[in-house]
């Protein structure tokens, strides 16, 4: 009896690791078949798989698999048919007769596969806008000048650029210890960057109406019941839900418009659960520092004021899809099939 894994470049053109991480995974508990088909392949299941009458396992990622591609598969158990936007959904009909069969039919979750991924990125994007890690990277390729930290005029003052020190005073900079992160969210992202800044000795606040009260336990955040009142002292300000209908806006003009001057503001999630037109005044006019995996215009054209500015991180909307990502991904599924 074997188990086969068949996977369409629909499929892999989002995630690429997933089907060689499942093939690994099968093959170590018997004989498995990893086949890929070519982009314009679309036979059925039942037309793509040798002797499918010995497969008790299988996954689907992104070819038609029909009521006749059941009845080929007289020993099958247990099936993942790719469902969302690939072409191999399981009708009503399929799915009475799968139920029927006793076929045990598993289903991806919609979320949590790059919940560690975002949460490190946001991180990563946090420790970069505090000490300008890429501004400085990027200068000293081709200006010597950042290596000088002589004050103006050989003459030290207090809180003037001095040995090695090379942040910009006029916005948060420095350690993540002691400063004051007001997070929008409390949910797999959010949770997981709030529990990494705690640990290094942030104080962190959240918002969440969405969230359960475990959350933030998870979180080690306090939860802020009123999120006009999160970003009135915040040092760190960090929007961290999904994009809905019920989020796209909720930080609004007003709550942008309170953060306190030189505030960092940090973006993995959507831009879109922002007011960005506020957002991108703030930060051009040089009030806020901004660190951003995401933007209102994705790509962001070349000639974007944002670019290249010494108060903004900028990376192109790449926090979440990691190797552990993908395999977190194809885990979703697999832990769900009986053990061997």
């Amino acid at each position: 009896m074997r188990s086969a894994i068949i996977v369409h470049p629909n499929i892999e053109a989002s995630w690429p690791f997933a089907a060689d991480y499942a093939y690994q995974k099968w093959s170590q508990q018997g004989p498995t078949e990893l086949i890929r088909l070519e982009p314009t392949d679309g036979r059925p299941v039942g037309e793509i798989l040798i002797s499918p009458e010995t497969i008790i396992r299988l996954i689907v990622w992104g070819a038609p698999f029909t009521e006749a591609c059941l009845d080929a598969m007289p020993q099958l158990k247990e099936v993942v048919l790719e469902e969302r936007a690939y072409g191999s959904a399981a009708n009503a009909a399929l799915r009475e007769r799968l139920q029927a069969r006793g076929v045990r039919h598993y289903h991806h979750p919609t979320e949590g596969f790059w919940g560690q991924s975002v949460s490190e990125f946001g991180l990563a994007l946090t420790l970069c806008g505090l000490r300008r890690i890429p501004q400085t990277h990027h200068q000293i390729i081709s200006d010597p000048s950042p290596w000088d930290y002589s004050p103006v005029g050989g003459v030290g003052r207090p809180g003037q650029r001095g040995h090695q020190y090379g942040d910009d005073s006029r916005f948060t900079n420095g350690t993540v210890e002691g400063k004051r992160v007001r997070i929008v969210g409390a949910g797999n992202i959010a949770s997981r960057y709030a529990s990494f800044v705690r640990m290094l000795g942030a104080d962190v606040a959240a918002w969440d109406p969405f969230a359960s009260e475990p959350c933030f336990h998870r979180a080690g955040a306090r939860r802020e019941y009123h999120l006009d009142r999160l970003p009135l002292d915040a040092e760190i300000f960090v929007p961290m839900l999904p994009l809905t209908e019920s989020t796209r806006g909720i930080v609004t003009a007003a709550h942008i418009e309170s953060l306190p001057g030189g505030c960092l503001v940090v973006l993995v999630t959507r831009a879109g659960i922002c007011d960005v037109p506020t957002l991108r005044r703030r930060v051009l006019a040089d009030e806020l520092a901004l660190a951003a995996d995401v933007f209102d215009i994705e790509p962001l054209p070349l000639d974007d004021p944002l670019l290249g500015r010494h108060n903004v991180v900028h990376t192109p909307h790449n926090a979440g899809r990691t190797r552990q990502a993908n395999e977190q991904w194809a885990e979703a599924v697999l832990t769900q099939f009986l053990p061997v």
